[in-house]
C-alpha cells in the first residue's frame, strides 16, 4: 500500500502524526488478512509499535503486510513501513509492528481461517516465532497462564 504524507497527515513539526501512521498500519493488515481468510476482519491487538524515524510532509510512505501464522480465527500480521524522499533519492525504514486480526461471520462471530504456509525463508522465521509472540500476547492480556505459554518458556531454558 502506498500514500503521500500531505499538511492536513502532520503534526506541528510538519511529520506524520503517529495516529495517521497507525491508521495506515492497520488498513494495510486489515487488507492481507482479508485476502488470505476471504472474510471480515476486525483489529484483536497491536503489538508495540516504535517510531524509529520520522516522516516528513510529502514523503512517500509505502507499506508492506503479510500473514505470518493464522490459528483459529486469528492472524498474526506483519506490517512493515517504509518512507521515501523521492526527489532525494532516500528510502528508509521507519516503522515495524505485529498486528493481530480476527475473521468473522455476518453476525461478528469468530470463523476458522485456513492456515498459513510459509514459503520463503523470511516467512518461515516468521511462522515459527509467532506461536511465542501470540503466547506472550495472552498471557499479558490475562488470557493465558505463564504456565501454560510452553513455547515462550523455551526461550529461557
Amino acid at each position: 500500500m502506498t500514500e503521500m504524507v500531505f499538511p492536513n497527515d502532520t503534526n506541528n513539526l510538519g511529520n506524520l502524526m503517529g495516529g495517521n501512521l497507525l491508521r495506515l498500519m492497520d488498513i494495510c493488515g486489515a487488507i492481507a488478512a482479508q485476502k488470505h481468510s476471504s472474510r471480515v476482519v476486525v483489529t484483536a491487538s497491536v503489538d508495540n509499535v516504535a517510531f524509529k524515524d520520522p516522516i516528513p510532509i510529502g514523503s512517500v510512505v509505502t507499506l508492506r503486510a503479510f500473514v505470518t501464522r493464522a490459528f483459529n480465527s486469528s492472524m498474526e500480521v506483519y506490517i512493515e513501513v517504509h518512507a521515501e524522499n523521492i526527489p532525494a533519492g532516500e528510502r528508509v525504514m521507519t516503522n515495524r509492528a505485529f498486528y493481530t486480526f480476527v475473521a468473522v461471520d455476518q453476525t461478528g462471530r469468530p470463523i476458522d481461517v485456513p492456515a498459513a504456509v510459509p514459503q520463503t525463508e523470511e516467512e518461515k522465521q516468521f511462522y515459527e516465532a509467532a506461536l511465542r509472540r501470540r503466547q506472550l500476547r495472552l498471557v499479558l492480556a490475562g488470557r493465558m497462564q505463564p504456565s501454560e505459554a510452553t513455547e515462550l518458556a523455551k526461550l529461557f531454558e
